[in-house]
């Protein structure tokens, strides 16, 4: 089994890149990608548990994607097999990096103006290394009695459209594309369901629009992905010869009912999986 969407403590998961690894290794695991939302800083600490425990990884990252999609909904985009020095990647998601930092910010302020004794300095603190998200927001405020659980924090101030709720500047579809290709990576539309269409049908207008601009493939295995989901990805992907991918979207502590390279108890992604995604980047790139 592999696990191919993962997130360490530099973005928003509570496992180090090591201890990813050693993680995977004692469940057994073949292989993990790291995917750590708009960041790749972690990826040479996994490289270095990588070759330290004989595990194969897989360098990746999860894209925020600025798209038109259903209400309530969210599109974000993976990259696997990408060159994580690449410096146009690496710049732009510095850029990324410094957005996330201001969102921050605006929430912070947001926070104090509804009487929460919250600091900009306590948010960094709690981010420590990793780019500042959310959830670093909702364990400051578990932290400091302001709510009962991360999910607490987001229903009542961190979801959209509650009170301290911010937007962050987000990369387009072709642009977030087209910034994987050039690092060398593979476009995975990440967990598409979450786009919040009413059912597949009409979410697979949307996914052939990106298939356009140059999508590889999708994730198809997933913890809670709809089985019509499932099917229509797959039909999809041997209709147009896509790929396919798969993983647990694993945070750690930050989601504990997500285990890795298991999600809810009932993923299981093979090997072969990598092989195919591989093989298309070889038949892209000529690289393995």
């Amino acid at each position: 089994m592999i696990d191919l969407h993962t997130h360490s403590t530099f973005s928003d998961g509570t496992d180090t890149p090591a201890a990813l690894v050693t993680q995977a290794r004692a469940l057994g695991l073949e292989a993990v990608a790291l995917t750590d939302h708009d960041t790749v800083e972690g990826i040479p600490e996994l490289l270095r548990a990588g070759r330290e425990h004989g595990l194969t990884v897989v360098p990746g990252v999860e894209l925020s994607v600025d798209a038109q999609v259903a209400p309530g909904g969210h599109l974000h985009m993976l990259g696997l097999l990408i060159d994580p020095e690449s410096r146009e990647l690496r710049t732009t998601l510095a850029g990324l990096a410094a957005e996330r930092e201001r969102r921050g910010e605006r929430i912070v302020e947001k926070l104090q103006g509804l009487g929460i004794e919250v600091t900009v300095s306590e948010l960094r603190a709690e981010a420590g290394a990793g780019a500042i998200g959310r959830p670093h927001v909702a364990r400051l405020l578990m932290r400091k009695g302001y709510a009962a659980s991360i999910q607490d924090a987001f229903d009542r101030y961190l979801g959209r459209g509650k009170p301290a709720y911010a937007d962050k500047k987000k990369l387009g579809e072709e642009a977030a594309i087209g910034l994987i290709h050039r690092a060398g990576g593979l476009a995975i539309l990440a967990h598409a369901y979450l786009m919040q269409y009413p059912d597949y049908a009409a979410a697979e207008a949307k996914i052939l629009a990106l298939m356009e601009l140059g999508l590889d493939g999708f994730e198809v295995y997933y913890p809670g992905m709809p089985e019509a989901y499932t099917r229509g990805l797959l039909a999809l992907a041997r209709a147009h010869g896509l790929a396919v991918s798969g993983g647990s979207d694993y945070h750690g502590a930050n989601k504990p009912d997500v285990r890795l390279g298991q999600g809810d108890g009932s993923l299981h992604i093979p090997e072969e999986v990598l092989d195919k995604l591989r093989a298309r980047k070889r038949g892209i790139f000529g690289l393995v």
